[in-house]
């Protein structure tokens, strides 16, 4: 199985652009045969709580309707970072688009204490079956939470992908997660950021991958991309935005 993730820079509140940019992202990933491509945190919207409020969708909303689409075309599961809406409140989602399936919402179950004001806790489920194999999910905060990660550890899972939304001391401290987590449970993890201004600070990049036996590939803290790890024999590419 290819598992890509992207890194990317999206426009505050603009869904319409940051829509467009994630289309071409997903022919980015086609082009190495992706099965699954999952986006940073909120990516459709930019990491912006004050603004969710406004930008949160139903979960089956027509206006993404093109992710399906392409989903469908390119035979590969896309993950979309979106607010969504439902009687509780707003949550922090990625959207799942399945080739030929119904869409799934897993949403943000583990809130940071900075994210309560403006974000209610959500369902999800510990993993996504792509190809007849497990993938764990986690959204940011969600990685460093030691009952999520047990969750994704005790569910057999050898993929492991973390959808966030960091500065430089974040990744740093969910990188040393995440090797860990790689190397005990002989998993391959991936970790998907942002770059450039959200609401109160800077996305670093700096999108990674991991093998039990160390780092795969880093992206720096300004490419726009998608890395995509080969998960049975760890070969790396990299496919950057022009």
């Amino acid at each position: 199985m290819k598992i890509a993730i992207a890194q990317l820079q999206s426009v505050r509140g603009d869904v319409a652009q940051n829509k467009e940019k994630h289309l071409r992202f997903v022919a980015l990933a086609a082009e190495k045969q992706a099965d699954f491509l999952v986006f940073p945190e909120l990516s459709l919207t930019n990491y912006e709580p004050l603004l969710a409020e406004s930008l949160a969708v139903e979960s089956d909303d027509a206006s993404l309707g093109e992710f399906q689409e392409l989903s469908n075309l390119h035979r590969m599961t896309i993950g979309v970072g979106m607010p969504t809406r439902s009687a509780a409140g707003v949550h922090i989602s990625l959207v799942l688009f399945r080739p030929y399936q119904t869409r799934l919402v897993y949403s943000k179950k583990y809130l940071h204490a900075d994210e309560e004001p403006f974000f209610v806790s959500g369902e999800n489920f510990t993993t996504i079956e792509v190809n007849e194999e497990a993938v764990a999910l986690a959204i940011c905060y969600e990685l460093s939470v030691a009952e999520h990660t047990q969750c994704a550890v005790n569910s057999g899972a050898k993929v492991y992908v973390a959808s966030v939304a960091k500065t430089a001391a974040g990744m740093e401290k969910s990188a040393e997660i995440l090797f860990k987590l790689a190397q005990e449970h002989s998993m391959t993890v991936l970790i998907s950021n942002c770059v450039g201004p959200c609401e109160d600070f800077v996305g670093i990049g700096k999108s990674a991958a991991w093998s039990p036996e160390g780092l795969l590939k880093q992206l720096d803290d300004e490419t726009e991309g998608v890395l995509v790890v080969d998960t049975k024999t760890h070969e790396v590419d990299v496919r950057i935005n022009f």
